[in-house]
């Protein structure tokens, strides 16, 4: 198992989101017995604070032997000194109702994150060196119920993320950043930005921040996350999100949830509309359909791999904000789509070219914004010293 790559095994696992729309199969009251924790959330001690300085708390680091995030399909290498720093938040990889967060030591948890990071965070080694932390997860069942205990669980899998942001911060230097997860990563990471970037020095830092495959409020959340929607393909400092769908769509599960929600700004989110990017263009995807080159993974029929295939779909904005697809490639989908024809487990492989392009093509106008800067002010500095 260790020697393959087992894409399709990796997808199945994307679970943040896809619980809320697997209940309309088999029944509320049943998917919650067979995956919500029957016991009471059970408070944790706070991990001691030089956990993350450890690099067995890491995933992927730059100094990690067998790195999955440094896998590449045939053709593509990893940057041979990486500029940027990425901090990768992985989705939920814990499927176990016996507790309400996943053991820092579960095997299967920690096998599929890995997966994650080869078909996910590995977009981003063209641009940076990246860290992705183990964390106490919220297990899936947190995602399908409304008890005080699954927000508990969110908590405590967030309080490791800040722990492990900081040891982070510690080791990237003054690199650029990068901010990237999914589903459940996702999510945290939109509590990151806030409490940890929005109205902070390290704001200047921010290549861009990858908040896929979670929906993000225009009014309710962007306002209080400390930076903008990206809205030009060379910009740096903002955030992208898009929730992949394929004609005919059915978001109804993910706007009902979305809706009973309040967003960081304290606002409703109800009838609000969400961050939809272009994964393509790296802007706001547009209302009407155009076709784009996507660049999206491929498995190998035994699994031992995967291919950068090329293919053409059209894209466009639907409704509040949801990304449709055309034309989905060949070779992607099938049992795998998830109800209401929901592609939410293939965000980042759809466009796991695009993405790399795109993490690149931002950390260049980052480079060079800072390049303009210190000339504008090289001059004022001379005259101080002299």
């Amino acid at each position: 198992m260790a020697r393959k790559f087992l894409y399709i095994v990796a997808v199945l696992i994307v679970l943040a989101l896809a619980a809320t729309f697997a209940y309309r199969i088999w029944g509320v009251e049943l998917l919650r017995q067979a995956m919500v924790p029957g016991g009471r959330f059970e408070s944790q001690a706070a991990l001691p604070a030089d956990s993350y300085a450890r690099a067995d708390m890491w995933l992927a680091r730059p100094d990690k032997r067998g790195n999955p995030a440094l896998w590449t399909p045939r053709g593509i290498k990893p940057a041979a000194k990486p500029e940027a720093a990425v901090f990768f938040l992985h989705p939920t990889s814990y499927l176990n109702r016996a507790k309400w967060n996943a053991p820092l030591d579960d095997k299967e948890a920690t096998d599929r994150a890995n997966l994650f990071l080869r078909g996910q965070a590995s977009a981003f080694n063209g641009a940076g060196a990246i860290w992705a932390p183990r964390y106490r997860q919220a297990t899936f069942g947190a995602f399908l119920t409304t008890k005080a205990d699954a927000q508990q669980a969110l908590d405590l899998a967030y309080r490791d993320i800040t722990a492990a942001f900081d040891q982070f911060l510690k080791e990237a230097g003054d690199r650029p950043i990068i901010l990237a997860g999914h589903s459940q990563g996702a999510l945290h990471l939109t509590r990151l930005l806030r409490d940890r970037v929005a109205g902070k020095p390290l704001a200047k830092r921010i290549v861009a921040a990858y908040v896929i495959g979670w929906p993000v409020s225009q009014t309710a959340d962007l306002p209080a996350l400390g930076l903008p929607e990206c809205t030009a393909a060379d910009q740096s400092g903002c955030i992208l999100s898009w929730q992949s769908f394929a004609e005919p769509a059915d978001p109804s599960l993910i706007l009902d949830t979305f809706d009973a929600s309040t967003g960081f700004t304290g606002a409703p989110r109800k009838g609000t509309a969400m961050i939809c990017s272009n994964p393509v263009t790296g802007t706001p995807a547009a209302k009407d359909a155009a076709m784009f080159d996507v660049g999206n993974l491929l498995p190998a029929s035994d699994l031992s791999s995967a291919t950068l295939a090329k293919n053409k779909t059209t894209l466009r904005c639907d409704g509040r904000g949801f990304l449709m697809l055309g034309t989905v490639p060949s070779g992607v989908g099938g049992q795998y789509v998830l109800p209401g024809n929901n592609y939410h487990v293939f965000d980042y492989t759809l466009f796991w070219s695009n993405v790399r392009a795109d993490a690149e093509r931002r950390l260049k106008a980052h480079r060079d914004r800072r390049s303009a800067w210190i000339d504008i002010f090289a001059p004022f500095g001379r005259r101080t010293a002299g």
